[in-house]
């Protein structure tokens, strides 16, 4: 029987983390996508606390949604078929295909690997059928040629799924030259020919100077430039995979009128915190990250409890640095406090994991805001939501992805009501809120309603969705100015010849 034809496929590596391969691939998706090709997005193997929810309730990181988003079709548990979700500084949780697989420590994972990629290459083999083109995205660097036994990441796939690469390059932080060389030195030679050519990328100036770097980059490794691509501002309207990323995404503030401030902790393992972007772009709102190491200032109006992939311990971070003092001084001053999902768990009494899901089995006192208490459970609810805000009836939609099941008091006082059962809770006062639905500030009527009770007068209405289409399309005219897409697409043809 005659094999079938291979997808047209490229990956793209970087020569570390963060060098923008992310927003380059959903770029590209985008752009190739507008020429009438059914393209699909692909990570094998993804570390993030940033998750999203396919249609089907599986999780994926955060970033292959918004690369599908980018080609026009749904998310599918096939195009990030390996995430890890860290919980502790050596272990994390590992959602396979979608699914919660494991808790394992690093060592652990190490031994797994060989394993999984069984499931890597047939979630590639998924994504590729029917497809026109498959944009891959790589992990780290391929450099850490520590890693690269069992690798299911980087060349390993690449090797596996017979993939050619282009390694990505990033400018902004220095040293680029090097770290586009130093990457074929450390190579070995199988691994280095898999490379077709290079990007550098966030580049900042007058293109033409570099000219001679390039020609440098090309001498010492045999590899073409593909293309140098400038720094893209509007990247910071998209969703961020990485809480490494949270300090740049500040907005430019359109809006003369004192703005709503909200305050945000940022705490070790907080999670889904896309949830703040639709906040963040309103001309009339201020949103704060505040680090360890400073106070919460009190002269804000909301301050928001957001996500965490461990909430006990996390709950211990937020005391250790005097934050719950700070909550309190503001609910007592009148403020309004919002806890997402994790933080909605750290609002109540207390929070019970009787079978050691995130840590230690054990119970630790909330903050005690709000009258409910928390049980942690093996049983993971991930899912799509659509429903209504409780008070005002507006339609509402988003997902949830959590353990653990809140009751109590304070629950009678709904926040929002999904497919006819009641969500979340609210003080008697009105002033702390506490959700497990996600994503709900991207709902605009919804988002405008919840912000005007922080101001006498209309809140103007930011069209969240459109904006994040209008940034793709104006990304993928970005990568196609600047990045020698035809090229491209020859180097994936040319996988169909590949032994």
């Amino acid at each position: 029987m005659a094999r079938a034809p291979k997808t047209p496929a490229i990956m793209l590596q970087g020569t570390g983390s963060s060098v923008g391969k992310s927003l380059l691939v959903a770029g590209l998706c985008r752009y190739f996508a507008r020429r009438g090709l059914k393209v699909r997005p692909f990570k094998p193997q993804n570390m993030s606390n940033n998750a999203a929810v396919t249609p089907d309730g599986g999780e994926i990181g955060r970033a292959q949604a918004l690369q599908a988003r980018a080609a026009g079709i749904a998310p599918s548990v096939y195009m990030n078929p390996v995430l890890l979700k860290p919980e502790s500084e050596t272990g994390s949780q590992i959602i396979v295909q979608g699914r919660r697989w494991d808790t394992l420590k690093a060592r652990e994972y190490w031994t797994c690997k060989r394993d999984l990629m069984r499931a890597v290459l047939g979630s590639f083999e998924e994504v590729a059928s029917g497809a026109d083109l498959v944009i891959v995205e790589g992990a780290g660097s391929p450099a850490e040629i520590n890693l690269r036994s069992g690798d299911i990441a980087n060349m390993g796939f690449a090797e596996a799924a017979s993939v050619p690469v282009i390694l990505v390059g990033d400018v902004e932080r220095g040293g680029v030259i090097a770290s586009l060389v130093g990457c074929k030195a450390v190579l070995s030679p199988e691994d280095a020919s898999r490379i077709e050519g290079y990007i550098v990328n966030k580049f900042r100036g007058d293109v033409s100077l570099f000219e001679d770097a390039l020609g440098a980059i090309s001498e010492r490794t045999g590899w073409p430039s593909l293309g140098v691509v400038p720094f893209f501002p509007l990247a910071m309207d998209l969703p961020a995979e990485d809480g490494a990323d949270l300090d740049g995404k500040v907005a430019v503030r359109t809006s003369d009128r004192r703005p709503i401030r909200i305050i945000v902790p940022v705490l070790p393992r907080i999670a889904n915190f896309d949830d703040l972007d639709p906040l963040r772009l309103e001309p009339d709102v201020e949103v704060e990250m505040i680090r360890p190491g400073r106070p919460l200032p009190l002269d804000c109006d909301l301050i928001i409890l957001p996500g965490s992939k461990s909430t006990i311990s996390d709950l211990e971070a937020l005391r250790s640095e005097g934050w719950d003092i700070d909550i309190r001084a503001h609910v007592r001053r009148g403020g309004v406090v919002l806890g997402l999902c994790g933080g909605f768990q750290m609002l109540g009494k207390q929070i019970t994991d009787p079978d050691g899901i995130e840590g230690p089995a054990g119970s630790a006192s909330g903050l005690g805001l709000l009258a409910v208490e928390t049980v942690l459970s093996r049983n993971k609810t991930v899912q799509p939501v659509s429903g209504l805000d409780s008070l005002t009836g507006l339609p509402v939609s988003g997902y949830e992805i959590h353990l653990g099941v809140t009751s109590g008091a304070d629950t009678e006082r709904p926040f929002v009501i999904i497919d006819g059962k009641a969500d979340g809770a609210r003080s008697a006062d009105g002033r702390v809120l506490g959700t497990y639905v996600h994503g709900l500030f991207a709902s605009d009527a919804f988002r405008a309603r919840f912000l005007s009770g922080f101001r006498n007068g209309e809140i103007r209405l930011l069209a969240y969705e459109a904006r994040i289409d209008a940034t793709l399309d104006a990304l993928a005219d970005h990568v196609a100015r600047h990045i020698y897409c035809d090229r491209l697409m020859a180097i994936a043809e040319s996988r169909i010849h590949r032994s």
